[in-house]
């Protein structure tokens, strides 16, 4: 099965836009730390939430570099020898600089992007919950794809 390099931009919005979940990689000191999260994306950036009380949010103040990942489309291509099966997919890779949005307006608008996402709506937010909620957005400095067909 030929693999080939996604570089279309169309492309890598049409794959963060099916994909379910993302799984972002941090930096713990000298370990790589990964964890799947709900998100949104608009072109450039990420918005991801969490507990305010979290790993992720004491990685995200250490060190900001992030990486994450995604894929769609994944089907098993089964064969009946060793090493002659493959997984059909569709993926993107990508770096960036996190940052914690602190203004109950950011942290609106960003969980007000995820929510439409998974929900399809806008919900409320109370007042308690947005106080324990941590919201991050990933300003995108590179990204890369790749497919298996």
């Amino acid at each position: 099965m030929p693999t080939r390099k996604i570089t279309d931009v169309d492309v890598f919005d049409a794959i963060i836009t099916q994909a379910i979940v993302c799984h972002i990689g941090l930096v713990d000191d000298k370990e790589p730390y990964v964890v799947p999260v709900c998100f949104d994306y608009v072109r450039n950036a990420l918005y991801l939430h969490g507990n305010l009380k979290g790993r992720k949010a004491e990685l995200t103040k250490k060190n900001n570099r992030v990486c994450f990942e995604m894929e769609v489309d994944l089907e098993l291509k089964k064969a009946e020898e060793a090493c002659d099966w493959a997984i059909k997919y569709m993926s993107v890779i990508g770096v960036g600089r996190a940052r914690i949005l602190e203004k109950e307006e950011d942290k609106m608008y960003a969980l007000n992007l995820i929510t439409k996402r998974y929900v399809g709506d806008e919900l409320s937010f109370p007042s308690p919950k947005m106080d324990k909620t941590l919201v991050i957005k990933v300003d995108i400095t590179s990204i890369t794809g790749k497919q298996l067909v």
